[in-house]
């Protein structure tokens, strides 16, 4: 008996973690973190409490977001490899408990982000508008889902900053602009090396709805874009938010990488390619992030 209720727990533990996507989550969850730290003026301001509320409120928001997410798409979710054995697209949790679950989330996240600031519950909360009512809706009807979901997408960054300063200025938007422009070659990386199973589910994620030149071309193009916006706080008229010239060059050539990985990608237009592309894209972000953060506190 006790052996079968540990499996049981285990069992709990690990659906739920799959509801919400636990490794998104805790990468969003960094996201924010990021975000707060570089808000506070140095190591005295940092509230260790308020860490921990936007690690718990930010967690909520983007489980309740996956979960949501993953009842619409039930149906869908059921005809791909990838997602077909889920908790909700197998049936093993039903629709109306992953709503109850979700619902719940959505609630404690909002009362613990609105505790650690006003702003900061009003941007989770157009987070989760957006990722659950429009860009969930719009992923079967048209590639321009990514670009609709890049909003809540870069949220989390800029999150962190509003909670330090119950304010959205050129700093926060910084912090957005990076993270939204960072979508496009991760997302298209991503419908690239799972096309076929994608196509499955019915959706078509990549700008032309084909892995063609063009859609290539148009991850080069952001991926310079993100380059550039990455290395505005070097120039000085970015606010608090700014790089040493140390940092810059190590901003630039992890930029230079993930344009390596886009080049690569045009070059042989290969599913091997377009993983290379997402697995680099992941490691980018969190890299600038660090290093932001060791620049600011170590300048």
């Amino acid at each position: 008996m006790e052996n079968s209720s540990e499996i049981k727990k285990v069992s709990i533990i690990s659906e739920f973690k799959t509801i919400t996507k636990a490794g998104l989550a805790f990468s969003v969850v960094f996201s924010t973190l990021a975000g707060y730290l570089l808000a506070v003026e140095d190591w005295q301001q940092i509230s260790v409490i308020k860490l921990i509320m936007l690690a718990v409120g930010g967690y909520c928001m983007v489980g309740a977001s996956n979960a949501f997410n993953q009842i619409i798409e039930k149906d869908l979710d059921s005809k791909m490899d990838r997602t077909k054995n889920r908790p909700i697209s197998s049936g093993r949790v039903s629709k109306n408990s992953a709503f109850v679950l979700a619902s719940i989330l959505t609630l404690v996240g909002l009362i613990i982000l609105y505790i650690v600031s006003p702003k900061t519950a009003m941007f989770g909360a157009i987070s989760i508008f957006l990722y659950t009512s429009v860009y969930t809706p719009l992923k079967p009807l048209t590639p321009l889902a990514v670009f609709v979901g890049a909003f809540p997408g870069a949220i989390p960054f800029m999150l962190g900053w509003v909670a330090h300063t119950n304010d959205f200025g050129v700093e926060a938007g910084m912090l957005f602009l990076i993270q939204f422009f960072w979508q496009f070659p991760h997302f298209w990386a991503l419908g690239w090396m799972l096309f076929k199973d994608y196509e499955k589910g019915g959706f078509y994620l990549l700008p032309t709805r084909k892995k063609d030149n063009k859609t290539a071309l148009q991850i080069i193009l952001y991926t310079i874009w993100l380059i550039i916006v990455s290395l505005l706080p070097a120039t000085g008229y970015t606010g608090r938010l700014y790089l040493t010239e140390v940092s810059a060059v190590l901003v630039l050539l992890a930029g230079l990488w993930m344009l390596y990985g886009a080049l690569q990608l045009y070059r042989t237009r290969t599913d091997k390619a377009a993983k290379s592309l997402m697995l680099i894209s992941v490691t980018y972000i969190t890299l600038i992030q660090i290093i932001f953060i060791l620049d600011k506190f170590l300048r």
